[in-house]
C-alpha cells in the first residue's frame, strides 16, 4: 500500500517549496496542503512564466493531478478566488483539479481586521504577521467558534456568519482602531458564491480512499518548521503546526501512513518578520545574499533578512519532521563568495551547545565552520559529478552532520535547473 509522502520546508518558510513541489508532482496523483493559509507564497517558474499560489496546492498546473485544499488549512474566499482568477486566465482548467476539504476554516473579513488591530497594539513586540486575519481564524477554531467551509451548503449560513462578526465586532471595541470593510465583505461574499462550483468534499474520507487504492499521495507544507506553533521560536511563529506531524491532523492522515519525508531548506538561511535569527548578517555579506537571492516575501513583498546556513536549527528541523531526504535549495547563490559559513553550535555565555534551545536571545553565539567558496557558476550543472570539489565538500557536510542525504540540489528557480541525485 503507497503512503503519503511529505514535502515540507525546514528553515522558516521561503524555502522554495513551490518549486519542488512541481518538480516533485510528475510522480504523484494526489497533491494535498495541510496547514496555514494565504500567508503562503509557493513561486513557480517554468516555460519563461512565473506564479505564486497562496491557497491552491501547487500540483495545479499538471494535467490529470487531483488537486485538496485540507481541513488544517484556512481559506479566505477573496484571494483564493483571485488565484484561481489567475490561474484560469493562462487556460489551465481548475475545476475538475481542485477539491476543498468541507472541514477548512474560513477567514471573515473581521479576522482581517482583529489580525491588524492586534498587530498594532503590540508596537515594538510585533510578531511580522503577513495580517491576512490567520492567528484570528484559528484561535476562532480552537475557541469552536469557527466558520468552516461546509457550513457555505448550510440553510443558516449567514446567521453564523453574522454571529461571528458581532463577536468580532465587539471584541474590537477594546482596540482604537480605525476600520471599514463594507467594501471587502462585498468581495468576500462575491469570493464564496465563486468557491461554490468547485467540489465541497470529506477530504479525510477521500484521502483515505485514495491512500487503499495505492494512488500516490503529496501533501504539501507551508511556511516553515522554525515556524512551528509548538517547536517553532515561540511566540514568533505562525498559527499551524507546520512539521510533518501537520500532515495527520491537517488531511486526516495515520500516523502509519506517512512514508517518504523530503525536508526543504536553503544553502543559506532567511527569514521574514521578527523573531530569532542566530546566524542573520547585519553587513555587506548579508546584503548580497539578499541581492542575488532576491530575498523579497513571495506574499508580502518584504525584504528577507538573511544571514548564513544554521545546522543547529536545521538538525533540529531533520530530527522533528523525521526527513530521510533533504532538498538544497539556491545553492548557486553562493557562486561568488570567497568564503561559505555554517553555524555549527551556539554559544549561550560560557556553555557551548548544538542542541537548539528553548528560547533564543541576543546572547546567543553561533560557532561557525569554514568552507573555501567554490567562484564559479554552477547554474548549467545538471549531474552531481559536475560539481567543483568545494561544493561537493559543502554538501556531503551537511549530509554527515544531518545523518540524511541530500537528494535533490536546485541551482536555479526553473523546474529544469534541478539535479536528482
Amino acid at each position: 500500500m503507497k503512503k503519503v509522502d511529505v514535502v515540507l520546508g525546514l528553515q522558516w518558510g521561503d524555502e522554495g517549496k513551490g518549486k519542488v513541489v512541481d518538480v516533485l508532482t510528475p510522480n504523484y496523483k494526489v497533491i494535498a496542503r495541510f496547514q496555514g493559509g494565504p500567508n503562503a507564497g509557493h513561486s513557480l517558474h517554468f516555460n519563461g512564466k512565473s506564479f505564486v499560489l497562496h491557497t491552491v496546492p501547487s500540483g495545479i498546473f499538471r494535467d490529470g493531478s487531483v488537486n485538496i485544499i485540507g481541513n488544517g488549512v484556512v481559506i479566505d474566499p477573496v484571494i483564493l478566488a483571485d488565484e484561481i482568477a489567475q490561474i484560469e486566465a493562462t487556460g489551465q482548467q481548475v475545476t475538475d483539479k481542485l477539491f476543498i476539504s468541507k472541514k477548512a476554516h474560513l477567514i471573515l473579513p473581521t479576522h482581517r481586521i482583529l489580525d491588524a488591530a492586534s498587530e498594532a497594539s503590540k508596537g515594538k513586540g510585533k510578531i511580522g504577521s503577513t495580517l491576512k486575519g490567520i492567528g484570528p481564524t484559528y484561535m476562532d477554531k480552537t475557541g469552536r467558534n469557527g466558520l468552516r467551509v461546509g457550513d457555505i451548503l448550510s440553510p443558516e449560513f449567514m446567521e453564523r456568519y453574522n454571529r461571528l462578526k458581532e463577536k468580532h465586532e465587539h471584541m474590537l471595541k477594546q482596540y482604537d482602531y480605525a476600520y471599514d470593510i463594507t467594501e471587502y465583505e462585498q468581495e468576500w461574499f462575491a469570493g464564496i458564491d465563486k468557491l461554490r462550483r468547485f467540489p465541497f468534499i470529506e477530504s479525510e474520507q477521500v484521502v483515505n480512499d485514495y491512500i487503499n487504492n495505492d494512488t500516490a499521495i503529496l501533501a504539501e507544507g507551508a511556511q516553515g518548521s522554525m515556524l512551528d506553533i509548538d517547536f517553532g521560536t515561540y511566540p514568533f511563529v505562525t498559527s499551524s503546526n507546520t512539521l510533518c506531524a501537520g500532515v495527520c491532523t491537517g488531511l486526516g492522515v495515520a500516523p502509519s501512513r506517512i512514508g517518504d519525508v523530503y525536508g526543504i531548506f536553503k544553502a543559506y538561511c532567511t527569514r521574514v518578520g521578527s523573531g530569532p535569527f542566530p546566524t542573520e548578517l547585519f553587513d555587506a555579506t548579508g546584503d548580497k545574499l539578499r541581492e542575488i537571492g532576491k530575498e523579497f516575501g513571495a506574499t508580502t513583498g518584504r525584504p528577507r533578512r538573511c544571514g548564513w546556513l544554521d545546522l543547529v536549527a536545521l538538525k533540529y528541523s531533520v530530527m522533528m519532521n523525521g526527513v530521510n531526504a533533504l532538498i538544497m535549495m539556491k545553492a548557486d547563490v553562493l557562486n561568488d563568495f570567497d568564503t561559505i559559513k555554517v553555524a555549527v553550535a551556539y554559544k549561550l555565555g560560557e556553555k557551548e551547545t548544538a542542541q537548539f534551545p528553548y528560547e533564543i536571545n541576543d546572547g546567543v553565539e553561533p560557532v561557525y565552520k569554514e568552507f573555501k567558496g567554490w567562484k564559479c557558476d554552477i547554474n548549467a550543472i545538471r549531474k552531481y559529478e559536475d560539481f567543483p570539489a568545494e561544493f561537493k565538500q559543502y554538501v556531503e557536510f551537511i549530509e554527515q552532520e544531518c545523518g540524511v542525504p541530500v537528494k535533490i540540489i536546485s541551482v536555479g528557480p526553473d523546474r529544469e535547473e534541478t539535479i536528482v541525485r
